[in-house]
């Protein structure tokens, strides 16, 4: 077997398409027949088929695709997006979807399955969910945050959100169990620590749920803020109670330093996530500050930043949500200031598509997985669950909000008490979290009861909560725009409220926030924004606000025609050293862009006066 004779068994294969297993009859072919073998050579492929190269990517944005269309579909039609909320309508498409999937012999994936030739049937699986689909929802949730009401409102959604959660975990947990105890149940099996992992599952208001239910209906801003932040941070009180749970069942024995290093646990994670969450989002401010030669990675470094503070807190067991918040929260101010108008444009808008895709994938995903999963249906288990989520809802929220009033101004009424009862609906991260435990039957069962109770409260209360807003004639929000009139005299009575309490010897809500606003304007616009707008008067900045929030609004209506010359100013690094004056603290060149632009909206603010007059005028003389 010599090298000639090698070459030449390799070129016969090639020719001839001789078989690998007769090597030694090829070498032994007559030369004159493999001459005339290159006549029958196979021609050159113009067209083929190879659908497993790119099978995933294709699915995935088939997936997507059919995601959009469904959401397009539902806002095309107005009768149906009246009486059916959206996400009721996506789940039933997700329901469909399995149907056929099932009715076809297709078999979802597991989780940890590498087999890239399977069915490729989307599961809602716990990481599929917490790493791809969650966070784009709360970072938009987190970056367009109000802050005022939030922060007004705080203690009574931390009260709801922390102490609301341990009830609702407790008393599903214990009564539960209780309920497992009656021999017709037929659940002797199930342990008290069981139930109390269950009953920390199923406890938490889902943030995804309440977002695409109250988004629709327009509720007043106190109660969406009260429900949707509550969903918010509980988050860090349901990952605690999760995996103490978990940890106890497994270990069978609890003691009393187990249950103290729980309460530690809740610290850790909670300021922990938000710990995280703060560290990155200075980091994505500071750099912020540089990119003034480089517009287009702009909105990258938001997008990046956000979703390390994320994972960095993931890895820790932190509260991946309590930090996402936390980083839009601090990154927000600083970075629009420094970026362009563009950059801002960007972020905004490409925030929400991937925020809205998520969460219609997320609901649809649920129907899917509804259909793919094995059931343990047990009717006593599965009734008692939901009866419980809703006595303990409302037994929490009354008594919760019976303490909150004896603290706060405005009153909690009646009306807002239903709502936010009401409103506690859960969603798909109950379901991850239910995924998550060990696989045998008492899983099935859990996320069977789980999904009963995302379907009853999505549909059922999610279905009815906008008739009986009307019927209860509950406030709704009011779109206005906010003025310089009203900025000025809301910062007047913040000065006014914040020299009552200093006279009174009274820290509260308004001395904090002063000296918080004292210290960003001191240390953190200097170290964190460029140029001369660290420097720069809050209502002027209110102002060039507005003056942003006028231009993208002209131009989305297509009034590019009218738009005044102000977007330039966005920006503008003075090329000569800033002459420091006493009032106000601005450039020449900046100070003279802000009597253009007050010169150009006195131009239309006359003119409005002007036609006005004379439509009055003319009424008048006809009539």
């Amino acid at each position: 077997w010599t090298p000639c004779q090698s070459s030449r068994y390799v070129e016969l294969l090639v020719l001839e398409g001789d078989s690998w297993e007769n090597p030694a009859r090829s070498t032994h072919e007559d030369p004159h027949h493999r001459t005339n073998s290159t006549v029958h050579k196979k021609a050159f492929p113009v067209l083929s088929f190879n659908f497993d190269h790119v099978r995933k990517p294709f699915e995935i944005s088939l997936w997507i695709l059919l995601a959009l269309l469904m959401k397009l579909g539902f806002h095309i039609i107005p009768r149906v997006s009246h009486i059916v909320p959206e996400s009721c309508l996506l789940i039933v498409v997700g329901l469909l979807v399995g149907g056929v999937i099932k009715a076809l012999d297709e078999k979802a994936p597991d989780s940890d399955s590498s087999d890239s030739t399977a069915s490729a049937a989307p599961v809602l699986d716990s990481k599929l969910f917490f790493l791809y689909l969650l966070p784009p929802i709360i970072l938009d949730a987190g970056y367009f945050l109000p802050i005022r009401p939030f922060t007004e409102n705080m203690g009574t959604i931390l009260v709801f959100a922390v102490v609301g959660t341990l009830w609702n975990a407790f008393f599903i947990g214990g009564m539960m169990y209780a309920v497992c105890q009656i021999e017709v149940a037929q659940l002797g099996d199930v342990d008290l620590l069981s139930c109390l992992l269950f009953g920390s599952i199923i406890s938490a208001v889902d943030p995804v749920a309440v977002l695409a239910v109250f988004e629709e209906i327009h509720i007043n801003e106190l109660l969406h803020i009260l429900v949707f932040g509550e969903s918010l941070l509980n988050d860090a009180v349901t990952v605690v109670l999760y995996h103490l749970f978990e940890e106890f069942s497994q270990e069978g024995t609890v003691t009393v330093v187990d249950a103290l290093l729980g309460v530690v646990c809740f610290f850790v994670v909670s300021l922990g996530g938000i710990l995280v969450g703060v560290i990155y989002g200075v980091l994505g401010a500071f750099t912020s500050r540089f990119t003034s030669h480089t517009r287009v990675i702009e909105p990258l470094f938001v997008f990046l930043y956000s979703y390390m503070a994320y994972l960095s807190a993931e890895v820790f067991h932190l509260s991946g949500i309590m930090s996402l918040i936390a980083c839009g929260v601090v990154m927000r101010p600083y970075v629009e200031a420094n970026i362009s108008h563009k950059s801002y444009t960007t972020i905004k808008y490409f925030m929400k598509m991937w925020s809205s895709v998520s969460e219609t994938l997320i609901f649809i995903f649920l129907g899917v997985s509804t259909v793919a999963g094995p059931h343990v249906w047990n009717w006593t288990f599965v009734i008692f669950t939901v009866f419980l989520c809703l006595v303990s809802r409302v037994l929490g929220v009354i008594g919760l909000t019976y303490i909150i009033n004896k603290f706060r101004i405005v009153k909690l009424t009646k009306k807002d008490q239903f709502i936010v009862a009401y409103g506690g609906l859960r969603g798909a991260i109950a379901f991850s979290l239910g995924f998550l435990l060990t696989d045998n039957q008492m899983k099935t069962m859990f996320l069977t009861a789980i999904i009963t109770v995302i379907f009853f409260t999505v549909f059922v209360q999610g279905m009815t909560i906008r008739p009986l807003v009307e019927l209860l004639a509950v406030k709704k929000k009011k779109e206005s725009r906010r003025s310089i009139n009203e900025e000025i005299h809301t910062q007047f009575l913040d000065h006014l409220l914040t020299g009552i309490e200093d006279i009174c010897g009274h820290y509260g809500h308004h001395h904090w926030k002063d000296k918080l606003n004292r210290f960003n304007k001191t240390y953190m616009k200097k170290w964190l924004i460029a140029g001369d707008r660290s420097t720069e008067p809050q209502l002027i900045s209110f102002y060039n606000k507005l003056e942003m929030k006028q231009a993208m609004m002209l131009a989305e209506s297509g009034s590019s025609a009218k738009l005044p010359s102000l977007v330039a100013m966005q920006n503008i690094q003075p090329k000569e050293p800033v002459r420091r004056r006493v009032i106000p603290s601005i450039s020449k060149s900046r100070e003279e862009e802000i009597r253009k632009m007050l010169r150009a909206n006195l131009q239309k603010t006359r003119q409005r006066v002007s036609c006005g007059g004379f439509s009055f005028i003319g009424a008048a003389r006809e009539s």
